[in-house]
Formats: structure tokens, sequence, C-alpha cells
């Protein structure tokens, strides 16, 4: 069966081929009515015509399609909201998303990136499973690339990560704020390869500074944003000569994890112990009791915004940083006896 034309709308609507060309691409205004509009969209559905993106690919040079590249976008429990933020504003603006995950393969990157360029894309979002420091590949430049979730290293591409530093600054604030001045953290991963450990921690003392607070190394914990972590980091904090009353800890895996060695301890939070967590996975939601405080990654927001720079070119080639909001629940209280 032959596949309906622009013709076919044309002679439905009573009007030009041209005429039909400029409602159905948008370009209208001042040129036809909007009741002729109207009509010539309702002649379209009815037969069911399509526009012809191939044809206007070739018009035009450019496929609305965005490319989104991830080494496990598909596995990781953060990347959902991400790619719909990133679908939301692509679809706003007449684009679709093309989603690869390589599972870290790098010849498999390079071939999707050589499929990308190839369906002219208007553009590649570069995102990472997890907020790093790492390189664009060469290939990817070729178009205009955004890189979500990680930071390039080359200073090429503009770059949206969370801001970090600042959720560790609002946790830590969250902690002073009901009164506790005895406060331990519980970190995730080597900092040196990690830039949301070593932000995080930054934050955590640079609130402790200003409420005139010194940091002790003794407080803060090294981890691996594992359940383990979080187990033995608190009862390693607990079990000092002075115990903290507080704990922030680096993610809501690490505070599952004290939770546990809290309960094991006789311990009841937050009446004993306060503590802070950070990602709000709402994977892990439903284990915490009471339900935890914590800091939200942004990640609807950060697919959002790294969608709109790659429809912007003219967008400067700068690192952007959302905010990580505090998600108040129950597992802080002042103090005891305070």
């Amino acid at each position: 069966m032959q596949r309906p034309t622009m013709h076919d709308v044309a002679a439905k609507a009573g009007v030009s081929q041209a005429v039909v060309s400029l409602v159905l691409s948008g370009r209208y205004s001042g040129r036809a009515s909007e009741t002729t509009a109207e009509r010539i969209r309702a002649a379209a559905k009815s037969i069911g015509y399509r526009t012809n993106l191939q044809a206007k690919t070739l018009k035009t040079g450019v496929a609305e399609i965005i490319g989104l590249l991830g080494d496990e976008v598909a596995t990781s429990p953060f990347s959902g909201q991400m790619i719909k933020g990133a679908q939301d504003r692509a679809w706003e603006d007449g684009n679709t998303l093309m989603t690869v995950d390589t599972g870290g393969d790098v010849e498999l990157e390079s071939a999707a990136i050589e499929t990308m360029l190839s369906h002219q894309v208007r553009g590649i979002l570069y995102t990472a499973m997890y907020h790093r420091e790492l390189d664009v590949p060469q290939g990817a430049l070729e178009t205009r690339t955004v890189t979500l979730n990680a930071r390039d290293i080359s200073g090429r591409t503009p770059c949206v990560i969370p801001d970090e530093e600042k959720g560790g600054y609002d946790a830590t604030r969250v902690l002073l704020d009901a009164g506790h001045t005895r406060i331990g953290m519980i970190n995730i991963q080597p900092e040196e390869r990690i830039p949301a450990a070593r932000d995080r921690r930054r934050g955590f003392e640079r609130a402790l500074t200003e409420a005139g607070i010194t940091p002790e190394p003794t407080l803060v914990r090294p981890g691996e944003g594992i359940h383990r972590s979080g187990y033995d980091g608190a009862r390693a904090l607990l079990a000092l000569e002075e115990p903290v009353t507080a704990i922030f800890c680096g993610n809501d895996r690490t505070a599952l994890g004290a939770y546990q060695a809290l309960d094991e301890l006789g311990l009841t939070i937050p009446e004993d112990v306060s503590i802070v967590g950070f990602d709000d996975q709402d994977v892990l939601r439903d284990y915490f009791h009471p339900m935890l405080t914590t800091v939200q990654l942004p990640f609807l927001e950060m697919g959002d915004r790294a969608a709109a720079l790659v429809l912007d070119p003219t967008a400067p080639v700068t690192i952007h940083t959302i905010p990580c909001p505090v998600i108040h629940r129950g597992s802080v209280a002042p103090p005891k006896g305070r």
C-alpha cells in the first residue's frame, strides 16, 4: 500500500502543498490562519500521513535525534531519571532520544558514536553511571556533545553534574541545626578517584568549620559506598572514647548499614543517634525505619539541562552544577538530653 504524501494532504484539505509544508513544519505563522492549520493537521491525521524524517534530514543536514551514550545507563539505579529528563526535554523540542548502553566496551562505544554520527544526530549526551572525571572520545567531538554526570578532563565539552559539595554542606547543616556538634562521616570510595566522595567531604568539613567546629580526621571513616561500610563505620564511630551523636553517610546504602549497626547496639534513630544519607535511592527507601533524611541527587533536572545544552550550541563550555535538595524525613532529632 502506498504511503500518503504531502500532495494527498493538500488535496484533502483543499490547500496548496506549499501551505501544507509550512503548517506541518511549524513555520506557518503569518502565512496561514490557525483555522487552516487545524484543517491541514486534521486532514493529515485522517489519511495517516507521517512526515518523512529521512527526507527532512537530507534537506536540513541534521536529524531530530539526540544521542545518549553511557557505560551502564541501562543498569544503573539512577539512569532512569537522567534518561527521562533528557527525553522529556528532547520531546518538548520535537526530538527523540537514541540511547546506547556500552557496558564499558570501548569498541561498542566507538561503533555507537559512528552510528549516531551517521544518523546526523543534533548532538550527543556522553554520560557515566556515577559522577567521575573522564575523557570524552574524539569521535563524539565531531558533533555537539555534553558530558552528563561526569567531568570532561580536557574541558572541551559543557558538563552537567550534581553540586555534591553543597549537598554535603547542607546534609551537615541539618545535623548542626538540630544541635549536634559531635558529627561523624562515613565516606564513599577513594577520594582521588571519585569527585563525589571528595566534594561531599569538603561540604561536610566546610559546614563544621563555619559552625566553629574543627574537623577531626578520626571522625571521617573510609568506605566503599556499600552496606558493609556503613555497618563497620558506624560501629567504629560509636566505639570512640567520645562517641558521635550524629552521622552523615556518604550514600543511602551506607546509611542502611549504619541503621543495622545501631540496631544491634541497642540504639535508636533518631533518639540516640541521628543519621543523614545522600542519593535518595527509591529502591532503598522502604527499608529505612524511621524514614531516612537524605540529600537527593537531581538526575531528572540534570538530564533536562544536558539535553537543553545540546540543543543550544551557543551555550558556553563550562561546568553546570545542579542543586541537590535535602529531603527531610524522620532520622534527625536533637542530641539526647537537649
